[in-house]
């Protein structure tokens, strides 16, 4: 009898053991980027672990200023708030190193990891392997995505600027809830949070680049009313 019961609780143990780890968060790398855009800051970093391909992918767009004047073209309220493809969302033009990586798609990393707030994952079309430079950012719990599209990283910073965008006014276009107002992706940077001497540099070039985004804007605004 103490022989079943022992086997018994051994089993359940191991069993919430398994499941626990199943659960668990994967780790972020250190990694971070900013997205800049006109209603504030957001930062993620990426689960290199999860998705190699997709992050190595996405980085490299962020990387060649791909995502610079592109926006978020999708914000469903406790849903997803979806930036748009650089190849059609971006207001300035693309050089042909960053239109050559942008053309390209990557391959479906499902994962078991969930799709909760804060979470990013890949847009794609029908094809598991379309996966190209749209993505979302989770605004709630979506568990029937789950497995369904590749997570490959997480906000870390700027939940506050998410919620301001819940609250935009917007229009329904299909099966899309869209915003009235073109929300910008200024620029963008990124960082490595085991350098010593990242805080420092990250505040110099933060500064810079929205003194240069408030340029570009000005000048978007100029030349394309």
């Amino acid at each position: 009898m103490w022989n079943f019961w022992t086997k018994g609780c051994i089993y359940l143990v191991c069993i919430s053991a398994i499941s626990g780890a199943l659960a668990q968060e994967p780790e972020l790398g250190s990694t971070r980027v900013v997205f800049q855009t006109n209603y504030g800051d957001i930062e993620f970093g990426f689960f290199p672990t999860v998705a190699p391909k997709t992050v190595d992918h996405i980085f490299k767009l962020i990387r060649l200023g791909c995502y610079n004047t592109n926006h978020f073209f999708r914000v469903d309220k406790g849903f997803v708030a979806q930036v748009a493809d650089v190849m059609g969302g971006r207001s300035a033009p693309m050089n042909e190193e960053q239109k050559r990586e942008a053309e390209k798609t990557v391959v479906g990393e499902f994962s078991q990891v969930k799709h909760v707030r804060g979470i990013l994952s890949m847009g794609r079309y029908d094809d598991p392997d379309s996966g190209g430079s749209s993505f979302s950012m989770l605004l709630g719990d979506a568990p029937h995505l789950d497995g369904q599209y590749a997570i490959f990283g997480k906000v870390t910073k700027g939940d506050d600027m998410l919620r301001k965008l819940e609250e935009l006014p917007t229009r329904k276009e299909g099966i899309f809830v869209m915003p009235t107002e073109r929300i910008t992706i200024l620029s963008s940077y990124y960082y490595d949070t085991e350098r010593e001497d990242c805080e420092r540099d990250r505040s110099i070039l933060k500064r810079r680049l929205t003194a240069s985004a408030v340029e570009i804007e000005r000048q978007r605004m100029k030349c394309f009313p």
